[in-house]
């Protein structure tokens, strides 16, 4: 297939994936999807490698494969079936993160594709609001679905695990609303083509691969390491390390994060999917941009780690954090691994953190009814060679935007008072890291708040001589003593009105100092 061909069938391909997207953010009912866009969508094949996707959050889409070859691997799907499922020991990742598969047959009945999407549900129960807290097993983290058929009964299951179970049923009605778009394309294009929409898959599949090994070549073969920590599990772990031993060899990759701590004992245990996603990552940021991104380029990068590590949960190890946490210090580490590798093209750490924020409790404005709220917090970017850092964004492993003003407010009995750039946090350099952000609050009804950030003790590193990003930091003004508490970076505690929270975010590092002092590891 000549390139021209190629470019048109991976933009045919990704325009249905962003499709179903549009339709899941304007059917979802909460801010969390609707706003923040806390969603992904994609197509694989028959045989469950992805096709296809849309640009929408990293961690899903690294680690999607795995749930669809789950679904698959529970019985043959039939149509107008669905399979729902998150599972993070059957290619999960955590458990607001819900993934819906979907089967698309051609005319004879044969299955030709899979679409599948995952939603982060603001609330699907456990112990803490928002369903993000300091869990020491799986069950304390909310509902946990196996590969199952998606119907009534399971939607009830659902909804009855919830705080808010009018919004669940309107976030998983959207998912499938998304699905069911994904399906009635994929079909168009069967009976429209043919054979040729198949033959199209393979052959973009087959390019992506060819693509990232060229890039992979031009690295150039060796071995490299790289070493950061987690601060801490919220209950007394100290440190965790996370280690990566790098090695390319003839356009192959092979990331070993076996020297990485044992699991811990609080939620920032990961599994092996969300492992394998922050690496794939790392090496399709490496890619141009016209690299499409498919199972093809996937095949080129091999995982290694060892089951009961804090990077390969084993059941029942808590893993809520380690979605959104510790996959940030995977991508860290193995930045800094193939900073070794290549000097001069990879950037400094970004803030290192999502900065997790969860608030329930009861809306007095609608006569006591139930909220969860949960949202991620933008960072510092890292800076590079020959750029300053971006500020205020969301980096690495989140692709989300934040919850306006206007939305939260509207929806959440909370007032929003300050919302800035935190001046000087971004770390110095030749190029200067970026800032992180202020956001302060004031709660306008009693809730359980939990913060669950990282980068609190090790700050996000600089490269070349620049230096390390502001930790982050999260305050508690109390409304009846105005005294202040300095929170720990994980914690859940009880507001009442009036009471006032602060979070400042990490910068990035900076790079390049006085003079070019090598890797800072």
């Amino acid at each position: 297939m000549d390139a021209i061909t190629l470019e048109l069938e991976r933009h045919r391909f990704a325009s249905i994936a962003e499709e179903m997207g549009v339709v899941l953010m304007r059917s979802a009912f909460s801010p969390n999807i609707k706003e923040r866009r806390d969603y992904s969508c994609a197509i694989f094949d028959a045989d469950g490698e992805m096709v296809a996707q849309a640009a929408h959050i990293p961690v899903h889409l690294g680690s999607a494969p795995m749930s669809v070859a789950a679904a698959l691997e529970a019985g043959p799907m039939k149509a107008g079936q669905h399979i729902i499922l998150n599972d993070p020991y059957a290619g999960g990742t955590h458990l607001p993160d819900i993934t819906l598969v979907s089967p698309v047959f051609d005319a004879a009945g044969e299955l030709a594709f899979v679409v599948a999407n995952r939603a982060h549900h603001a609330d699907v129960g456990g112990l803490w609001p928002g369903s993000m807290g300091l869990s020491e097993h799986i069950d304390e983290e909310g509902i946990c679905l196996g590969p199952t058929v998606f119907d009534e009964v399971v939607m009830e299951a659902i909804t009855s695990a919830s705080r808010t179970p009018q919004e669940r049923r309107g976030d998983l009605q959207a998912q499938l609303a998304a699905n069911l778009r994904g399906v009635a394309r994929l079909q168009a294009e069967l009976e429209g083509r043919g054979p040729a929409v198949l033959e199209a898959c393979r052959a973009l599949q087959t390019h992506s691969e060819r693509f990232m090994r060229e890039v992979l070549r031009g690295v150039g073969d060796g071995r490299w390491s790289f070493e950061d920590a987690l601060d801490d599990d919220g209950l007394g772990s100290g440190a965790i390390r996370i280690h990566c031993d790098l090695r390319i060899e003839d356009g192959r990759a092979t990331v070993d994060l076996r020297g990485s701590a044992p699991a811990v004992r609080g939620p920032l245990n990961v599994p092996r999917a969300v492992a394998v996603s922050a690496a794939l990552y790392c090496f399709r940021c490496l890619a141009p941009a016209e690299l499409p991104s498919n199972g093809g380029y996937m095949r080129c990068v091999e995982v290694l780690t060892e089951p009961g590590t804090v990077v390969d949960a084993s059941h029942p190890a808590a893993v809520a954090l380690g979605n959104v946490e510790t996959s940030q210090r995977i991508v860290d580490v193995i930045f800094g691994a193939l900073a070794r590798a290549l000097p001069g093209r990879i950037p400094a750490a970004s803030c290192g953190s999502m900065n997790n924020l969860t608030i329930g409790g009861h809306d007095p404005r609608h006569a006591g009814r139930p909220f969860a709220y949960y949202e991620t917090i933008a960072g510092g970017a890292g800076a590079g060679p020959g750029w300053a850092g971006q500020s205020a964004v969301h980096t690495h492993m989140t692709n989300t935007l934040n919850t306006p003003v206007e939305a939260l407010e509207h929806a959440y009995p909370i007032r929003m008072v300050r919302y800035a750039r935190r001046e000087a946090s971004g770390g110095a350099g030749r190029y200067r890291g970026g800032d992180g952000v202020v956001r302060e609050m004031i709660f306008e009804a009693a809730a359980t708040v939990s913060v669950m950030a990282e980068r609190r003790a090790f700050a996000p590193y600089g490269l070349h001589g620049g230096g390390p990003g502001a930790c982050g930091s999260t305050r508690l003004i109390r409304a009846r003593t105005g005294r202040e508490e300095v929170l720990k970076g994980k914690v859940s505690v009880e507001v009442e009105a009036g009471d006032r929270l602060i979070l400042e975010t990490p910068g990035g590092g900076g790079y390049g100092g006085n003079e070019d002092s090598g890797v800072r590891s």
